[in-house]
């Protein structure tokens, strides 16, 4: 059985074991324990492995992207593209949001009891969390793009930090005499190899860590709650199904000129991964290998597009924060005036950008936007306990994002000359 296919089954047998064991029994001491030592524990670990290699598979792909592409001007005229793909998807996720909320209005129908029950459930963790959002934008985030130590920058896991390095590794190579170049750029090639090697072996595990995740998340939620927030919860899904659905399909028919099934049947992998692990870092390894192989992007847009794409390219994460905004708004009884609307989406634009990409990274950023526009900051607490499978979702539609952005680039790119960045044999 074809590994995309054995991570789907372990997807759903570990969700039908979740939620059968919720519907029968409950969250009792004993499942609780299983959970927290043992299901959890093993799928953060397989989780870990492939964030593990996340730091060096961007630095050295990064860096080879940049370098080959030949030159500099090169470089601009890609780097201009990618971020108008990144932009305008991004736009349209927020607008496509706030108009399904809009027209369903999710949160006027909220029972205030579940409305102060919520709160009083999750009102710690949003505590946490608020603390997070105060710094989590502002000028030291764009003063810290370039990294004092960027050795530090990595092991504190600072990607938009260790991006801006590589990239300036890149433009040096593509700048300084091809002998003097070669050595960095096959030691660059030999830890692209090694970490994607890693990540075969990792990805070998995939089906029996999505079970273990998926397995925590629906035994320890069920379906109670998402019963709750059902309107909620479908407004946001059916946002992102829409947006994956049509608004990709139309821009690799129209752009990219590419085949939109082809392109969803090719990706499958990623789409499981993205859904399984809710992190963008995590799904980086398997986003870039199929964008080489399967998409058949030349190695060094995918090489730039891609690792790029998945700090700063959150087209769901914009999508979800346009209506959870919005939906706050409605449970608190606040209609907001298109100004304000306005405001959601410039702020969700702008705060997907500095989204990290790891689970839970878009709650930080997304309460910044409730108190841009005076809603109250406490209400995210009334949808934390349904964020996990609605990250899920958006992370799907972020990773997704980044190969259809390849796919443009690539299409824009398509005959111009490169130069040949050395490639070790791979068996």
């Amino acid at each position: 059985m074809a590994l995309h296919n054995r991570i789907l089954l372990g997807l759903v047998l570990g969700a039908a074991a979740g939620v059968s064991i919720n519907l029968a029994i409950g969250m009792t001491p004993t499942v609780g324990w299983i959970v927290t030592n043992v299901a959890e524990p093993l799928g953060r670990v397989w989780l870990n492995a492939l964030i593990m290699v996340v730091i060096p598979l961007v630095l050295s792909t990064l860096a080879l992207g940049v370098a080959g592409l030949g030159d500099v001007s090169r470089l601009g005229r890609i780097g201009l593209i990618t971020l108008v793909s990144f932009l305008t998807l991004t736009t349209l996720a927020v607008i496509l949001g706030l108009t399904l909320v809009n027209t369903v209005r999710p949160g006027a129908g909220l029972d205030p009891g579940l409305r102060e029950e919520l709160m009083a459930t999750y009102g710690g963790q949003s505590d946490q969390v608020m603390g997070l959002a105060e710094g989590a934008l502002g000028i030291n985030t764009f003063v810290n793009f370039v990294p004092r130590n960027p050795v530090a920058a990595m092991a504190q896991g600072e990607m938009l930090a260790v991006i801006v390095f590589a990239l300036f590794i890149g433009v040096a190579l593509t700048t300084i005499p091809k002998a003097t170049a070669k050595p960095l750029l096959d030691v660059l090639d030999s830890i692209a190899a090694v970490t994607i090697r890693i990540i075969e072996i990792v990805m070998n595990f995939a089906p029996y860590a999505v079970f273990c995740l998926i397995f925590a998340v629906t035994t320890r939620f069920g379906l109670s709650l998402l019963g709750s927030l059902a309107t909620y919860v479908l407004t946001v899904i059916s946002g992102l199904v829409i947006f994956s659905v049509v608004v990709y399909s139309v821009i690799l028919s129209l752009i990219a000129r590419r085949n939109p099934l082809d392109f969803f049947k090719r990706t499958k992998i990623v789409t499981v991964t993205a859904f399984s692990t809710s992190s963008s870092n995590a799904t980086l390894p398997t986003t870039l290998r199929v964008t080489e192989e399967e998409l058949k992007v030349p190695r060094e847009i995918a090489g730039f597009v891609i690792p790029l794409g998945a700090t700063v390219n959150m087209n769901g994460t914009a999508l979800f924060e346009g209506i959870t905004v919005l939906f706050i708004a409605q449970v608190f009884g606040q209609d907001l005036t298109l100004a304000q609307q306005l405001v959601v989406i410039v702020m969700s634009v702008v705060t997907a950008i500095g989204t990290a990409g790891v689970p839970g990274g878009s709650i930080p950023l997304l309460m910044m936007v409730l108190q841009m526009v005076n809603v109250p900051v406490e209400g995210i607490a009334i949808i934390i306990g349904v964020d996990r499978i609605l990250d899920m979702c958006r992370t799907t539609v972020n990773v997704m994002g980044d190969m259809v952005t390849a796919t443009v680039v690539d299409r824009f790119e398509a005959g111009r000359t490169v130069r040949p960045v050395p490639v070790l044999e791979r068996s």
